[in-house]
């Protein structure tokens, strides 16, 4: 399972989640204390808001802890919205188009979990994405895919009952094609105003998810940063978060019956 962290607010330095803490993701990269592997070494990546509506991004396939340029450029970006992720690899080879997150236009994406028999499930998923969602696709994991299609669903209109339809859709293509269903799905995205979470499990055992205030702001992550545990909310199963203007909402989600679109949806990047 990976790690990440995501932070909106006044602007701060990446610093404050990716490197500096006790228990930074940096840190979480080799130790994590929270997930089922501590060591989560194949690859990392960061999208940061500014004055563009669109994100800056890096990533790479080495582990967070061995490359320098990300404690760098940490320490020098300040934002008010950010993510940042560390990968273990559960599905998809270790190349830079796999290393989360990932973008589309204004929108970021990032995600811990998986699809059990992901690899059945691909092809009908895929084919539900119009044309340029599609060729949008650079990498093969379960992850990007899922933000794709949440695009297809309406996700730049709403975020949310985009994100439900979407998981019903995998829910019930899984039931019809393997007879069971499986998902773990803990994810953050944003579209450079509001940053939104989903924890959610098909078998109630969602990979972690904890908020606490930062400064003027409120950062989400997959394990909390220091040992100060009174200052760390965990966030319950089968719930929705939006940051936004009016701080932090956390609200029950289910997932909603998809419905098959048989016209394409239009997608402006």
């Amino acid at each position: 399972m990976c790690r990440w962290a995501a932070y909106r607010g006044d602007p701060l330095y990446l610093e404050e989640l990716v490197s500096s803490p006790a228990h930074s993701l940096i840190e979480q990269s080799h130790c994590a204390t929270r997930a089922k592997t501590p060591t989560n070494g194949d690859g990392f990546g960061i999208a940061w808001y500014g004055d563009r509506p669109e994100p800056g991004r890096y990533r790479d396939t080495l582990p967070a802890w061995s490359d320098c340029n990300l404690k760098s450029l940490a320490r020098q970006i300040r934002s008010p919205l950010f993510l940042a992720h560390v990968r273990a690899a559960t599905g998809g080879g270790t190349r830079r188009d796999n290393c989360h997150p990932f973008t589309f236009g204004n929108w970021s994406f990032m995600h811990n979990g998986q699809i059990s028999g992901f690899e059945r499930l691909r092809r009908p998923m895929e084919a539900m994405l119009d044309d340029e969602l599609f060729n949008a696709r650079g990498g093969t994991t379960d992850s990007e895919l899922m933000f794709l299609l949440a695009l297809q669903f309406g996700l730049q209109q709403t975020p949310m009952a985009a994100m439900a339809e979407m998981i019903r859709f995998v829910e019930s293509l899984a039931e019809n094609l393997l007879g069971s269903v499986l998902l773990r799905y803990t994810a953050a995205f944003s579209d450079g105003k509001a940053l939104y979470a989903i924890r959610y499990a098909t078998d109630r055992k969602a990979p972690t998810l904890y908020a606490s205030p930062l400064g003027k702001g409120y950062c989400l992550v997959s394990e909390p940063l220091n040992d100060d545990v009174d200052a760390w909310a965990e966030i319950p199963d089968g719930s929705a978060i939006t940051l936004g203007e009016n701080g932090l909402d956390i609200a029950p989600f289910r997932p909603v019956q998809a419905v098959a679109k048989t016209v394409p949806v239009a997608i402006t990047a």
